[in-house]
């Protein structure tokens, strides 16, 4: 119903509030510390990360037929949480940032996902 240019700026405005909300939290945390503030940082853009590496998988390529597509979305999705499953061990292992204040930045960064969801459907008549 939508074109491949409509989720192509869905996917961008979808990255760059979650930019936003990471960098947000990010000021709000550094209230507590660098540390804190670095560790709301790295998960606020493990999330945005993985949200971009879905969006030029599934909207990059030129149209396809539906099984294409659809294996597009889970080859994507499997993309995205093994990008942020990366970046969260990154930063909570190899890095040794404080894990709440990670995932914290992690969160912040998936709710203008889940805000959005209830928009980015099938056209409007």
């Amino acid at each position: 119903m939508n074109s491949v240019a409509a989720g192509r700026r869905l996917a961008t405005q979808l990255v760059a509030w979650q930019l936003g909300a990471t960098l947000f939290s990010t000021g709000i945390a550094c209230v507590f510390g660098w540390r804190y503030g670095l560790a709301v940082l790295c998960g606020g853009l493990a999330a945005a990360a993985g949200s971009a590496v879905l969006g030029l998988r599934v909207f990059g390529p030129s149209l396809a037929p539906a099984g294409v597509v659809l294996a597009r979305i889970f080859i994507g999705s499997a993309l995205k949480w093994g990008v942020i499953a990366l970046a969260l061990y990154l930063a909570m292992v190899q890095a040794e940032l404080p894990g709440l204040a990670v995932i914290v930045g992690l969160m912040a960064a998936l709710v203008p996902q889940l805000l959005g969801l209830h928009r980015g459907g099938a056209s409007r008549h």
